[in-house]
């Protein structure tokens, strides 16, 4: 009786949406978008590490100072090469100079003080390795008359072996080094 006096009761439904495609849609997306980013890998500086052997000492090595070049760059990223003022620009010649002089002997000694900037930093990182690089396609063309770049792994390990990056680096806090 109570039924019919307030009427019949209605079976509300709430709208849905079809989502059966989304998941489609989401994933074609995703596809889309790792094919289309680029994924540059970030390159660091590539030195080569004294290997770990906990047997041996570390003895001092003594280098003359004509297969020496010792850099400095200071808080405010000046650079300094044996103790003088020097532009970037020129530390390729320098830095091709002691190698080519001191053949494997030679030594690259850089000292960075903690607060200069990354900039200058790299900047002579960038010389330094275009030294080498110059050194090394100059050796391999004339050993194999081919640049550095198109010789084969083993060709490449005798440039390398011929020409190796010697570098020694130091960081200067305030109070001394580091």
């Amino acid at each position: 009786m109570f039924g019919s006096m307030f009427g019949r009761k209605r079976d509300h439904r709430v709208p849905g949406l079809n989502t059966t495609s989304t998941a489609d849609i989401s994933f074609m997306l995703l596809i889309f978008f790792l094919v289309t980013t680029s994924m540059d890998a970030d390159k660091g500086i590539t030195r080569e590490l004294p290997p770990i052997d906990k047997k041996s000492e570390n003895t001092p090595t003594n280098v003359s100072n004509d297969k020496t070049l010792r850099l400095h760059i200071d808080n405010d990223g000046r650079l300094f090469c044996n103790d003088r003022p020097m532009d970037v620009s020129s530390l390729k010649d320098s830095v091709e100079n002691v190698v080519n002089r001191g053949g494997k002997e030679h030594v690259i000694q850089l000292r960075t003080e903690r607060n200069a900037s990354y900039d200058s930093y790299f900047h002579v990182q960038n010389e330094i390795v275009a030294a080498y690089n110059d050194i090394r396609n100059q050796k391999a063309e004339q050993a194999y008359g081919e640049p550095y770049e198109e010789l084969n792994e083993e060709q490449k390990e005798t440039i390398v072996k011929a020409v190796p990056q010697r570098i020694s680096e130091t960081y200067v806090e305030e109070g001394g080094e580091q």
